[in-house]
């Protein structure tokens, strides 16, 4: 119980402060579980998350259920879940009931918390290539990763980009042997419920359009598009936003206007971006159908997550699997920098002053160990004074 509750606390202090879209949560959920608390090791983290950049889904969310399972087995990955998505589905049911009207999609504030992002994403990708990427082998599968996932933006790109260097890894270092007695992994979770998890999230996924066309019920119509949005979108928030606007504007569920507003909302708002969903669902039926728009597109994550940990465990661990993970784990970090550079940078350093301010947050996180919370206060009240300039 104790251990629930420290994840708990922890998860929802990040859900609270993590700004700035899924790669910059990877950096928040690395500087507190891996640097800070040490839950787990750098080579388990790296793992964890080539494992969701594989799986559709909310990649940033699966990788916080995945270090609550680990941590506290079925319960702590629902615990750390809550944590992280409660305040924002909160914040965005509040926005469509009152607020989803008001424009702030160029507020000040903002645009400091878009920095804030630079500058946490940034220092993650120093440690991780640090320990990921220590020889030029691997900062060669890095370079290649940058290379390839900057010409090609899409969500498949990246998966491919794992693919190949999985298999260059598994080449290149197939005879390496690794010292594993720092490796922390555990998955309290048995081969048998794992499968019950992948049936249930195929069965759904079968179920609920056939379920749809019989009945005629709204409530079964907005789980089946939210569930289906969750389980066939690789590459994270952004990549559902188009996807759940072809679902609900056209067919009428909810204006072009009402959509764009929400958009401005969610950006607005810490947390993962999937969480646009609570918005919609309050849009077209109340809270009530906020928080089962929130229910029918995490679920995916959750089911696929806890399907998959136990498998994971066993191949990571297999001699002739470590060398392909290690190639893995070096690609990662190359996705990790060209998702730095867009759309992160892009759309965050945009002048001088930018960049500027940028070097001062990441001089108190990286030299003056400042906590991140007071990173994220000093970003936001930063870039609202900086919009006067």
């Amino acid at each position: 119980m104790k251990r629930l509750l420290e994840i708990l606390l922890v998860s929802t202090r990040l859900g609270f402060t993590s700004f700035g879209g899924p790669i910059a949560h990877l950096g928040y959920f690395h500087d507190e579980y891996v640097r800070r608390r040490k839950w787990m090791d750098e080579k388990s983290y790296a793992d964890l998350v080539a494992l969701c950049q594989f799986l559709p889904g909310p990649a940033s969310s699966q990788v916080g259920i995945g270090i609550g399972v680990m941590r506290a087995g079925v319960l702590g990955g629902v615990v750390s879940f809550i944590g992280f998505t409660l305040p924002s589905v909160l914040a965005l049911i509040i926005f469509a009931l009152v607020l989803h009207s008001f424009g702030i999609t160029d507020a000040g504030w903002i645009h400091g918390l878009k920095i804030v992002a630079v500058v946490v994403v940034a220092h993650a990708i120093l440690g991780m290539a640090k320990n990921l990427t220590p020889d030029v082998k691997r900062k060669t599968i890095a370079l290649f990763a940058v290379v390839v996932t900057l010409l090609w933006q899409t969500a498949f790109t990246q998966v491919g980009v794992i693919i190949v260097a999985g298999l260059v890894g598994f080449l290149i270092y197939k005879h390496h042997t690794l010292d594993d007695h720092s490796d922390k992994s555990h998955f309290p979770i048995s081969h048998r419920f794992a499968v019950i998890c992948l049936t249930l999230f195929f069965g759904l996924l079968i179920a609920l359009p056939l379920l749809r066309e019989a009945t005629n019920l709204n409530w079964i119509a907005m789980f089946d598009s939210f569930y289906r949005a969750g389980s066939l979108v690789f590459g994270g928030g952004h990549v559902v936003l188009p996807l759940l606007e072809r679902e609900f504007v056209p067919t009428g569920w909810l204006s072009e206007e009402a959509f764009l507003a929400g958009y401005g909302a969610a950006q607005a708002v810490p947390g993962p971006l999937f969480t646009f969903a609570a918005y919609i669902g309050t849009v077209i039926n109340g809270w009530q159908g906020g928080l089962l728009a929130t229910i029918a597109i995490f679920l995916p994550a959750f089911l696929l997550i806890l399907g998959t940990l136990p498998f994971w465990n066993t191949l990571r661990k297999n001699p002739k699997i470590k060398g392909a993970l290690m190639g893995v784990n070096a690609a990662v970090v190359g996705i990790l920098i060209s998702a730095l550079y867009h759309p992160i940078w892009t759309s965050s350093i945009l002048s001088a002053v930018d960049f500027a301010f940028a070097a001062v947050l990441f001089s108190m996180l990286v030299f003056w160990k400042l906590p991140p919370w007071v990173i994220v206060v000093t970003g936001a009240l930063g870039g609202f004074f900086l919009s006067f300039i």
